[in-house]
């Protein structure tokens, strides 16, 4: 069979006082645009609870307040005092690391596709248009973070982020949560990955090359669509492609290693040979250090949501969705081996030779070769992440 894209408030909590939240840089910074890195983070601005903001049927362990904000229509933070930010990743997961920090749960950039929707459910929340929109806060994430990393029980495993929520999206500009728990890890000794769509993430590359003299350091962005068209409708609070793409050349530009997470393939929408070779290419051209790409997974809760976007913005596709997924999460075999195999032609065309490594462990050795492309030569076995 031929497979082809073109036709397929509480009261305050002990130790938090409101109005001191981390500064807000002014308006957030527009999707699409990067940040330029800052001499020093701006002064704190008040962030003042609007009169019927807080929802009192929001069960929130830890909720101090509900806030809504002009610069962020139709967004409620929920802002929580934490007593963990470290996560252990269950036994049964076969992710390639064991912890995570994650100081926001929830996502304004509202990619129809998150595989992360359904966690919004566990607050009681749906996993459509209140993952979006209803976005709990961890105020004292860095805080508690440095008194965890701190124990002596701690090992200093790799901690991941931005495997459930982005730390980067756009509530990072008001909260500034990150440049706190990136030097909680670093100072700490403890290795780490950022995984973003966030173009925020330019505001801490000097943090980040600081970063990785203390550490092992590992950076990722996500970006599987390059089409701006299909991105603002599938992921319309993201950065654009274009810009994602900028943000890659400049932590290579800064000495940092940037793999490239390009999933999901969206099959009939982005799985077509012309599609894959624009990625590919612009990939390249960006400088990416490895990429992985896969496709569509359907999880319950973002099965939903997605399936409701396909009907409403290209309803010939809804039959081929169901006759492909049926009634589960993955596309079937002949499908996932297809694109496997258009996958591995692109990455070789544009000399791609491994998936994306978000963490080159203690003993690795970097080498630049003739065409620009990383080689990571270790010591010991290589962590391949993702």
């Amino acid at each position: 069979m031929r497979w082809q894209g073109q036709e397929l408030k509480a009261s305050p909590a002990k130790g938090y006082e409101p109005g001191t939240a981390q500064g807000e840089p002014g308006p957030a910074t527009a999707p699409g645009s990067l940040q330029a890195p800052s001499a020093a983070p701006p002064a704190a601005l008040p962030l003042t609870a609007v009169s019927g903001t807080t929802d009192p049927l929001i069960p929130l362990q830890g909720l101090v307040r509900s806030v809504r904000t002009p610069d962020f229509a139709g967004v409620t933070f929920h802002e929580v005092v934490a007593k963990s930010v470290l996560n252990k990743v269950g036994g049964g997961s076969n992710m390639p690391f064991e912890w995570t920090v994650n100081p926001y749960r929830g996502c304004s950039h509202a990619c129809v596709y998150c595989f992360a929707r359904k966690t919004h459910t566990y607050l009681d929340m749906d996993s459509g248009a209140d993952f979006d929109s209803q976005l709990v806060v961890k105020v004292n994430a860095a805080e508690v973070l440095r008194r965890e990393l701190a124990r002596p029980s701690w090992q200093h495993h790799h901690v991941a982020m931005g495997t459930n929520t982005d730390p980067y999206q756009r509530a990072e500009g008001r909260y500034q949560l990150m440049p706190g728990i990136i030097r909680a890890l670093a100072d700490s000794g403890t290795p780490f990955s950022i995984l973003t769509k966030g173009t925020l993430l330019a505001r801490d590359i000097p943090l980040l090359k600081e970063a990785s003299a203390q550490t092992d350091i590992g950076m990722g962005i996500s970006l599987a669509l390059v089409d701006p068209e299909l991105a603002k409708r599938a992921e319309p609070g993201t950065p654009t492609p274009r810009a994602r793409l900028e943000l890659i050349s400049r932590l290579r530009d800064a000495g940092l290693p940037c793999s490239v997470m390009a999933m999901p393939i969206l099959p009939w929408l982005t799985d077509g040979d012309e599609s894959l070779d624009a990625l590919f290419s612009a990939l390249a051209s960006a400088g990416a250090t490895g990429v992985t790409a896969g496709a569509l997974h359907l999880r319950p809760g973002a099965r939903e949501w997605y399936l409701e976007f396909i009907a409403r913005h290209y309803p010939q596709l809804s039959g081929k969705y169901a006759d492909l997924y049926g009634k589960g999460t993955y596309a079937s075999k002949e499908y996932r081996d297809w694109l496997a195999g258009r996958i591995r032609f692109f990455k070789a065309k544009y000399g791609f030779t491994g998936g994306a490594r978000f963490l080159r462990p203690a003993g690795t050795q970097a080498t630049r070769a003739a065409n620009g492309k990383e080689t990571v030569t270790a010591a010991a076995a290589q962590d391949a992440l993702f």
